[in-house]
C-alpha cells in the first residue's frame, strides 16, 4: 500500500536525508520525498501497522533534520 504525506522541509538536501532515514525504517518498502511539492510518498510492506510504522518514519526523520515534520 502506498499513502502520500505532507512533509515540512527546508531544502533539497534535508529531503534526501528525510528520504532515506524513511527507507531505513522497518516496515518501509520504498519512500520518495518530493521537495518541490513537500510531499513523501511512503509504500509499506505487507501486514504492516501503517499508523506505527509512520510514527517511526516521523521520529527518524527528527533524528536527521529536528526541523522537520512529517504530517501524518
Amino acid at each position: 500500500m502506498k499513502k502520500t504525506y505532507k512533509i515540512d522541509v527546508d531544502c533539497a538536501n534535508c529531503a534526501n536525508k528525510m528520504e532515506d532515514a524513511a527507507r531505513h525504517t522497518a516496515g518501509v518498502a520504498a519512500a520518495t520525498v518530493n521537495f518541490m511539492t513537500l510531499k513523501m510518498i511512503v509504500e509499506f510492506e505487507d501486514g504492516a501497522d501503517v499508523k506505527a510504522v509512520m510514527e517511526e518514519v516521523r521520529k527518524n526523520c527528527k533524528k536527521v533534520e529536528d526541523d522537520c515534520e512529517v504530517f501524518i
